[in-house]
C-alpha cells in the first residue's frame, strides 16, 4: 500500500468537508483511478472529480499518471476568469 496525502482546495474543500485527508491506495493507482476512488467514497465530490485539476508533489498530473509513493496531492476546481 501506498500513502498519501490529499489537499483539497476552494469549492472541493467545501464539498469534501476537509482542507486535507490522508488515505492508504494500492501501489499502481492511477489518477484516474484515485478521482473514482474519491468519488465513490466522498459521494459529494463525485461530480468534481469529472473536471478537477490534480498536482502531484506540486506539478501537474494527468489521469494516466500512476501515484507515486507518500506523494502530496492537491485538488483544484476549474479556473475560470476574465471577462
Amino acid at each position: 500500500m501506498n500513502r498519501i496525502k490529499l489537499l483539497f482546495f476552494a469549492a472541493i474543500r467545501d464539498r469534501a468537508g476537509a482542507k486535507s485527508i490522508e488515505m492508504d491506495i494500492p501501489s499502481d493507482m492511477t489518477i484516474l483511478q484515485l478521482k473514482e476512488k474519491l468519488g465513490a467514497d466522498y459521494p459529494n465530490l463525485k461530480e468534481s472529480m469529472k473536471s478537477v485539476l490534480v498536482a502531484v508533489n506540486r506539478e501537474y498530473a494527468f489521469d494516466e499518471a500512476v501515484v507515486p509513493s507518500n506523494a502530496e496531492i492537491a485538488l483544484f476546481p476549474p479556473v475560470s476568469g476574465g471577462q
